[in-house]
């Protein structure tokens, strides 16, 4: 399972604040383990304990995420983890 975290970092006084949070795991993989299929869930919350809090429940499956879907047959072993992020983003309607 990948877990994205998005931090806002103050540059006056160095706190830091979690801003959202998606799971990315895998639900399959092909035969030599190069191309995997992820399911893809944003985390409901805007501070890093209810995002904690949210991503516990949503993997126990007591909670639905703000976002869900799916990224198939992605090349895991030629792409860098950017090219997923990006993918499961778009696949659940955040950027262009």
């Amino acid at each position: 399972m990948i877990v994205v975290r998005v931090e806002l970092w103050s540059a006056v006084t160095g706190q830091k604040r979690e801003l959202a949070r998606m799971v990315v795991d895998n639900i399959g993989t092909n035969d030599t383990g190069s191309i995997c299929d992820y399911r893809v869930r944003t985390i409901r919350g805007r501070d890093e304990q209810t995002l904690q809090d949210g991503m516990v429940r949503t993997l126990k499956g007591t909670a639905k995420p703000t976002r869900e879907g799916k990224v198939t047959g992605h090349a895991r072993l030629s792409l860098h983890v950017w090219h997923l992020v990006a993918k499961a983003l778009a696949n659940i309607g955040y950027g262009n």
